[in-house]
């Protein structure tokens, strides 16, 4: 008979098996060890894997908090408090040669004026795809904006106070905000107030930039404007503006937050004041409240009669020196103002004297705003990344480069421009015909405007504004509206040169470039200004991230729409003055 085989729990000895047969003898010989069993197998052979890759977690998890360690620690030595020690690294473009370059290709740039831009209406290539304009949401208008006999007979809820600060079109920004949070939280809005600001230095007030009438006006029945708080509501708090309960707002606030934190004081308190009120509202709205600021951009803020009567004149004039080239000119802004420059923490050619310059001004204007520790001033950096101001030395070789010739009408829209002798004589070599305000406008006709750079600013804007190309050299408010302003006037194009700085420097520090290739990059450079110049941004609902005032359309066709619609009402009243005269539009179908 065969044998039977028992276990023993513990694993005895003789290797844990115990032999016997039919007769109970025991056998000394030990029998072979058993198979163990697949499950087990297979659960030991998981833990060893597991234990393995928990090694090779913990081993991957110190490298990766090591590298940013040696990552900061690089940081700390190439542009922290070490920096000097171990020296800056060169960076290609980095060095401002332009006055080198220029010398270089001197004789080259002058005598070639076999352009390919015969005339200015041949820049732009691009056109905007034509749609027909979507009917504006009439349900949403109508009951929203007072537009129904039902909705016109709302009680306000309060009256809105805002402070604008900054130049003229961070001004122009916030009155836009202030009518669209006025019809969002129904209230009457006050016009606005300027903030006077020690940089600026600019006392003007609403109506010495704006016709008060014109805006009041054209917002009637949409929103209701006046131009004082009335007496029953300022006695309750002594006629003291002060005693108004001031709001500060979060930066870009959605229409939840005003909804949810703004709307309940001022029902309240039946007046609240907002200060300062710079960016106070998302891009991101619903389409009744971008039409309010798309009304109050193009249509209710028109320039006042003192600014538009001397704006038509500068443009009458441009155009008379336009002849040649068919009444079409060239606009400029160039930010090479003296606090520009400083602001901007870039080095020119001054050497040691122009850094002591600009050290100063930085000082008196931001007081120690650039010498706090955690700033780190890197000019060169700045250079690289396009930070830093074009002369017009620069612009004078990317226009040239372009194909505009020595022929081309140019205005300057500039304020005063940091050592200008120096600076604009060899943009005015290569362009004999360069016009500022101050250069077509006599000296008793600026008399009034000196001294006030906002009112400056809104001549430059409107000179530039009906230029058949506009090239702007820094970023900033100005070119961002007049790029808006520009599309919504000519059929969706900016045209407008966006200059590639990265690549321009660049090119401007190489002592081997020649014209041709110069030449060849800079055309490269407008055929891509021609192609972003009729971008639309998708627009999806009301999920916005680019600027209203920079990209309008889609949303602002709506007015043409309303206008048709709501003529008769006098809902919009004179849609054509998109710019401070009416006469200029004529002027732009040149």
């Amino acid at each position: 008979m065969k044998s039977k085989i028992h276990h023993q729990p513990n694993g005895g000895s003789n290797n844990g098996v115990v032999t016997g047969n039919d007769n109970g003898c025991r056998s000394e010989s030990p029998s072979p060890p058993l198979s163990p069993n697949r499950r087990v197998l297979r659960r030991q052979r998981r833990q060893t894997l597991l234990r393995a890759s928990s090694f090779s977690l913990r081993r991957n998890l110190r490298y990766l908090l090591l590298l940013p360690m040696i990552y900061a620690s690089g940081l700390l030595m190439c542009v922290g408090p070490f920096s000097g020690l171990v020296g800056w690294v060169y960076v290609p473009g980095s060095v401002y040669r332009s006055p080198e370059i220029y010398r270089k290709l001197k004789d080259d740039i002058l005598s070639d004026n076999s352009t390919a831009l015969e005339q200015l209406s041949s820049v732009w290539k691009y056109k905007r795809r034509p749609k027909m304009p979507k009917p504006c949401p009439n349900s949403t208008v109508s009951s929203r904006l007072g537009l129904t006999s039902e909705s016109s007979h709302l009680i306000p809820t309060g009256y809105l106070i805002v402070e604008a600060n900054g130049g003229l079109n961070q001004q122009r920004s916030a009155i836009c905000n202030a009518v669209a949070v006025a019809g969002l939280l129904n209230a009457v809005l006050v016009i606005p107030q300027f903030e006077f600001h020690a940089i600026w230095k600019d006392s003007s007030t609403f109506g010495d930039i704006y016709d008060e009438d014109h805006f009041i006006s054209s917002l009637e029945g949409y929103v209701k404007i006046v131009r004082d708080v009335p007496d029953e509501i300022m006695t309750r708090f002594n006629y003291n503006m002060s005693s108004i309960p001031t709001i500060r707002v979060q930066a870009w606030a959605t229409v939840n937050y005003y909804n949810g934190e703004v709307y309940p004081l001022l029902k309240e308190h039946g007046v609240i004041r907002i200060s300062p009120f710079a960016n106070r509202l998302a891009m991101s709205v619903p389409p009744y409240i971008q039409l309010l600021r798309c009304i109050a951009n193009y249509n209710a803020l028109k320039f006042s009669s003192p600014i538009s009567t001397l704006a038509e004149k500068l443009v009458d004039r441009m155009v008379e020196k336009s002849s040649e080239t068919g009444g079409k000119y060239v606009s400029v802004h160039l930010r090479f103002e003296e606090d520009m420059v400083a602001f901007s923490c870039c080095l020119y050619e001054g050497g040691r004297a122009e850094k002591s310059e600009m050290d100063v001004i930085r000082q008196k204007s931001w007081k120690g705003k650039f010498k706090r520790r955690d700033r780190v001033i890197r000019p060169d950096l700045n250079r690289v990344n396009g930070k830093c101001p074009l002369t017009p030395l620069e612009v004078g070789m990317m226009l040239r480069g372009m194909g505009f010739d020595n022929n081309t009408s140019i205005y300057l829209a500039s304020g005063r421009i940091y050592q200008r002798e120096k600076h604009l004589a060899p943009l005015q070599e290569m362009f004999p015909r360069l016009y500022t305000k101050e250069s077509l406008a006599t000296r008793e006709e600026l008399a009034p405007f000196e001294g006030y750079s906002s009112r400056m600013a809104a001549l430059d804007y409107t000179v530039s504004l009906l230029s058949e190309v506009f090239v702007t050299t820094q970023g900033g408010n100005f070119p961002h509206f007049l790029m808006g302003h520009r599309r919504f006037l000519f059929g969706g194009h900016a045209k407008t040169v966006i200059p590639d700085k990265p690549k321009l420097v660049l090119l401007l520090q190489d002592m081997d470039v020649r014209w041709e290739v110069f030449k060849k990059e800079m055309k490269l450079m407008l055929g891509e200004s021609d192609r972003k110049g009729v971008m639309v941004p998708r627009v999806r609902k009301i999920n916005r991230k680019t600027s209203i005032y920079t990209y309008p359309l889609p949303e602002c066709e709506c007015i043409f729409h309303l206008s048709s619609n709501f003529s008769a009402t006098g809902n919009i009243q004179n849609l054509g003055t998109l710019h401070p005269t009416s006469n200029l539009m004529n002027t732009a179908r040149l």
